[in-house]
């Protein structure tokens, strides 16, 4: 037998030559690089369907306009009542400024407190209706659902905002009217009307009745106004409340506000902080919203 050719050419293996494991190494990093892109797809799936809740829910104010108008009542009496004698009696001391600058930001918080504590009705109501099982059926993100409320609420809360600082501007309370102080208020009545909006999403959920949920949410404004600095410092609390006041999300809001409408409002917490707390109550409540969502039809 002859021996094969200088120029034959070699025998192939049967085992992967160094080659093809490169090849191999150099296609595998395309595949992980699709999962950012993932993640993105489905953060603006999340984000189409919070928007589509969001507005359907806001667009329900066009058929019920006066409802604007019958919810701003209630501030018109606070301020122009309880705010003008106390500010003559000055029963309530709050240093270098006014008692009427020093309210404004608490009848604001207190308005946004109104009108969300009792959003969670309408999930009762679409529940009774059939329009809640079809939210359910449908492939959005339970999160998505609530998100969608909640920033709904908040734009119902910026629309009593505004008639809130038309009526404090007309009797003379001094607010900042910058930019960034406009737009640091604007976040946190959004912030805060969806943490409450929730809050009532939840106890909706846990009810499951209107008359158990009226019951409740009347019994629950009360105290969480009245046990924050809406209508007084903190420094005048007894201890034990100034406690409940420091776990109230009211007080943090209200410190917010406090410190971007009044000129002279300073912040007894800091604003990082008043913003740290009420996300990360957002947040937790819109967990707890979504988990017992699906049980609201049982």
């Amino acid at each position: 037998m002859t021996p094969p050719a200088p120029d034959a050419p070699p025998v192939a293996s049967a085992e992967p030559s160094v080659d093809a494991d490169r090849s191999r190494e150099v296609e595998a990093p395309p595949r992980r690089r699709g999962e950012p892109t993932a993640m993105l797809s489905t953060l603006a799936a999340f984000s189409r369907q919070v928007f589509a809740i969001a507005w359907a829910e806001t667009r329900k104010l066009r058929r019920d306009p006066m409802e604007l108008f019958t919810r701003a009542v209630q501030p018109v009496l606070w301020l122009g009542v309880f705010g003008v004698v106390m500010s003559r009696s000055r029963a309530i001391p709050t240093g270098d400024l006014p008692y009427m600058d020093f309210m404004v930001p608490g009848i604001l918080a207190q308005s946004v407190l109104f009108v969300a504590i009792f959003y969670g009705i309408s999930l009762i109501w679409e529940r009774d209706l059939g329009i809640l099982h079809t939210y359910l059926a449908s492939p959005a993100y339970r999160s998505a659902l609530v998100g969608g409320k909640a920033i709904s609420a908040g734009v119902r809360a910026v629309a009593q905002a505004v008639i809130v600082g038309l009526l404090a501007a007309l009797m003379g309370a001094h607010l900042r009217l910058g930019l960034l102080p406009l737009a640091g208020a604007f976040v946190f009545v959004v912030l805060g009307a969806a943490v409450f909006s929730t809050f009532s999403l939840v106890i909706a959920c846990l009810v499951k009745t209107r008359e158990r949920f009226m019951g409740i949410g009347q019994v629950l404004t009360m105290p969480l106004f009245f046990a924050s600095n809406a209508i007084y410092p903190l420094t005048l609390m007894p201890h034990w409340l100034q406690v409940l006041s420091r776990a109230n999300p009211l007080t943090y809001q209200v410190d917010a506000l406090r410190t971007l409408m009044i000129h002279g409002g300073e912040s007894a917490m800091g604003l990082g902080t008043d913003l740290t707390v009420e996300g990360a109550v957002l947040v937790l409540l819109v967990s707890v919203a979504a988990r017992l969502y699906p049980t609201a039809i049982q």
